[in-house]
């Protein structure tokens, strides 16, 4: 992967970005050519998280981009951060999810809901990457059916005493800090989900199971216990019961994140497919002059665009305080979608050296898939953008 910046991704896009948007690509973008994509395949490969990458993202203010600048944060905007997962992203896959976990997941429900006290006790440390945040929903057996919450949390005097188990928490080996969704009065549903903050080192808190993935390999994704877990009564975010509606707004704002991490896969795809048609020559002639090909590459270079399009316009929703429940789901369904289909279109266009190691054009299949799964299938996206039609 180059540093050269396509036509592509530096259109103005009319309002959506400004120059300040276009000078964080430029920083990210130089950063992630550098210092992630080098080690893109190792990281693959070993199934490795890269401590190091995230360090030094801490210190270019990255990992606290959406954080306000009181708390430690860069106070930056929902397009900047949109803006630096694609270009991680199409660095290192597994990077991206990682960087977008802590940051839409480990972060924002601190920073949306939480007292002023959590505040300034955990987002400097998060912010600067001390600290490394993952956000634990899912359950075994409830896949996207956020509300059927097993974990149970109950007040004994000071504490909350938490009992269950969360399924692909992302970050989940490295977290320092992870919030917890829990049952505390499950005679309400959904109305009786609440959040807490629970510490790495607590008691009775503790990763027992480690996934071994199709893809994003570099992002550790675990399952997380808590047996008998006590933690302080000021751990929990918000009010009793708010935790679902705390939840839906988290991730209203991290398939935003999610779509820009598929576009970002879908990017550097292209970018490998593009680059192999110029330099693979076949029957007197570089392939990228054969019609079939071309149309591949237009497709791909079109999908492209119209998801980052999509993208863009709902994080300028986001930061103009707009709802963004439809252009959200829009944005995550086109951008993982058209991720995977870029994707195989680049691993045909490779032909068979798109099925081996050698080049990472399985590497960017592999890792997209997980985009039409990750914070709502494409199947809930659909459902969701129904809804939002009066469905």
């Amino acid at each position: 992967m180059t540093s050269t910046i396509t036509s592509q991704d530096t259109l103005p896009y009319g309002e959506f970005l400004t120059e300040d948007h276009h000078a964080i690509r430029e920083m990210v973008r130089d950063f992630a050519t550098r210092e992630i994509a080098p080690k893109s395949a190792e990281v693959d490969r070993d199934a490795r998280f890269p401590e190091e990458t995230f360090a030094a993202l801490g210190k270019l203010d990255l990992l606290g981009l959406l954080v306000p600048t009181e708390y430690g944060g860069a106070g930056a905007d929902y397009r900047s951060y949109a803006i630096a997962v694609e270009e991680i992203g199409r660095a290192c896959g597994s990077t991206g999810l990682s960087y977008a976990a802590h940051c839409s997941l480990g972060i924002n429900p601190i920073k949306l809901f939480g007292t002023e006290e959590q505040k300034q006790k955990w987002l400097p440390k998060l912010a600067s990457g001390e600290h490394l945040g993952c956000w634990a929903l899912t359950e075994p057996g409830t896949g996207s059916d956020a509300a059927a919450q097993k974990t149970t949390a109950k007040k004994d005097g000071d504490f909350w005493v938490l009992n269950g188990t969360k399924q692909f928490i992302t970050n989940g080996t490295h977290a320092d800090v992870a919030i917890i969704m829990a049952m505390t009065e499950p005679e309400l549903g959904r109305k009786g989900i609440s959040s807490f903050v629970v510490e790495k080192g607590t008691e009775g808190f503790y990763v027992s199971k480690v996934e071994k993935k199709m893809g994003m390999r570099g992002s550790p994704t675990t399952s997380l216990t808590m047996d008998n877990c006590r933690i302080p009564a000021g751990n929990i975010i918000g009010q009793p019961g708010e935790g679902y509606k705390q939840a839906l707004t988290t991730l209203e704002g991290g398939r935003i994140s999610i779509g820009a991490l598929a576009l970002g896969i879908a990017q550097a795809a292209f970018d490998a497919a593009l680059a192999y048609a110029k330099q693979r020559e076949a029957f007197g002639q570089q392939i990228g002059k054969f019609q079939f090909i071309q149309g591949y590459l237009a497709d791909m270079a079109t999908q492209i665009s119209a998801a980052r399009l999509l993208i863009y316009h709902a994080a300028w929703m986001k930061d103009h305080g707009q709802r963004v429940t439809l252009e959200g789901s829009q944005a995550k369904l086109f951008a993982s979608e058209i991720a995977s289909r870029v994707c195989n279109l680049g691993i045909q266009i490779h032909g068979g050296y798109g099925y081996v190691e050698d080049f990472p054009a399985e590497r960017f299949l592999r890792d997209a898939k997980l985009c039409e799964i990750g914070e709502g299938t494409s199947e809930i996206q659909r459902l969701l953008i129904a809804r939002q039609l009066g469905l």
